[in-house]
């Protein structure tokens, strides 16, 4: 594992609003509350190093210095658990490019299958930022890098609430350049591949919908 790359938020909102979100008894509407928060603080974080660029601002009273982004920042979201971390995102960064890639889990296999990817060929982006809020076996993250890195973008970010020991050194060691930020790394995997204590499956929650 690349330390210098994974990021854990030790801020005392984000251990806050992780409990409320792990907890069974929270509700979907409240569940999607905290997915927005927590997504809201990890983007902070993940963002501390993107460029800028000197220009001239007009304010009502005059002229003054300012800092703009420059750098095209892509959203990222693995459907379907990474659709509620989107527009936390996008509030932070309003001018950014959401693309989506999706997989679902072989359960006998616990491998993931692309069923969607929405790529444009040829001019990536500069950086960017890879929504899932469980980084379980790492099987998904890593396909997603991959799609990402093969499209072109150079500079990539991973950013998950929960995530098991596992799928880091998966990313790690297959991706190692790649910037990981978390709210929390859990004790492993069950049987089933799934995050111990972990908070079930994020996605059936967010919606209220139990994946077939």
């Amino acid at each position: 594992m690349t330390e210098n790359t994974v990021v854990t938020l030790q801020h005392p909102l984000v251990k806050h609003h992780l409990a409320s979100l792990r907890d069974q008894q929270t509700p979907p509407r409240a569940f999607r509350g905290q997915i927005d928060r927590l997504s809201t603080l990890l983007a902070y974080e993940a963002t501390k190093d993107l460029a800028l660029a000197p220009a001239t601002i007009e304010t009502p009273l005059g002229e003054t210095d300012g800092r703009v982004l420059s750098q095209r920042i892509g959203i990222v979201p693995i459907l379907r658990a990474g659709l509620g971390m989107i527009n936390p995102v996008l509030n932070l960064i309003p001018d950014a490019e959401v693309w989506h890639l999706g997989f679902y889990r072989d359960e006998n296999t616990l491998q993931p299958v692309e069923y969607y990817k929405k790529l444009p060929p040829g001019d990536p982006v500069d950086v960017a930022l890879i929504l899932d809020p469980m980084l379980a076996t790492g099987g998904s993250a890593v396909a997603a890098i991959e799609a990402v890195v093969n499209w072109g973008v150079t500079h990539v970010k991973l950013l998950a609430m929960i995530a098991a020991p596992e799928g880091v050194e998966a990313v790690q060691s297959r991706f190692p350049q790649t910037q990981l930020y978390v709210c929390e790394i859990d004790v492993g995997l069950n049987d089933q591949g799934f995050i111990i204590p972990g908070l079930g499956d994020a996605g059936d929650r967010m919606f209220n919908a139990r994946a077939v």
